[in-house]
């Protein structure tokens, strides 16, 4: 089945202070639940300017101890893998992340994108669409994908606020 969960956020902030918000968002104490983000491989393509970024995070497992019961599910930490394509000629960013914990059992999977706003020039807009499906535990599978969409629901709120938290410190503004 699957449950989906889509995004769209607009920051009052020049596409730049944006993509270098994002970059060091994580770890964070701000959020707990990512632990660490290690660089994996960067590379710039001189032809076109464009910077790719392959990232592992670490992320504490959120699952409820109730449902660590089932031995696959009693891990530590969860790892996602993003990959980002970054543009600044055309003032883009694109990122695919999926987990590569679990793989056999669900699949989850982001493709976001910062893109200067149509709007307003000096704005940014943040468009994410993801998607996690659970197969092989049963009939835990609704109750693992609905656990999965509550918790990336406020995944997605919380860290729209801490990049806004980030924008503001960076600009000195109080708020935006």
């Amino acid at each position: 089945m699957g449950v989906t969960v889509d995004v769209h956020q607009v920051f009052r902030y020049p596409f730049e202070q944006v993509v270098a918000s994002y970059l060091r968002k994580y770890p964070s104490p701000m959020e707990k639940h990512v632990t660490a983000i290690k660089t994996m491989e960067e590379k710039t393509d001189l032809s076109t300017g464009i910077i790719y970024r392959r990232r592992i995070a670490t992320c504490q497992n959120v699952i409820p101890e109730i449902l660590r019961k089932v031995s696959v599910l009693k891990v530590s930490d969860i790892y996602l893998e993003e990959e980002s394509w970054l543009n600044m000629q055309e003032r883009n960013m694109v990122m695919k992340s999926h987990c590569l914990t679990w793989t056999q059992y669900a699949s989850l999977s982001e493709e976001s994108v910062f893109r200067e706003s149509l709007e307003n020039p000096n704005w940014t807009e943040f468009i994410q669409k993801g998607r996690i499906s659970i197969t092989g535990a049963g009939l835990l599978n609704c109750v693992l994908e609905a656990f999965a969409q509550t918790f990336l629901n406020q995944g997605v709120k919380k860290g729209i606020r801490i990049m806004e938290t980030l924008l503001q410190e960076q600009c000195g503004c109080p708020f935006s």
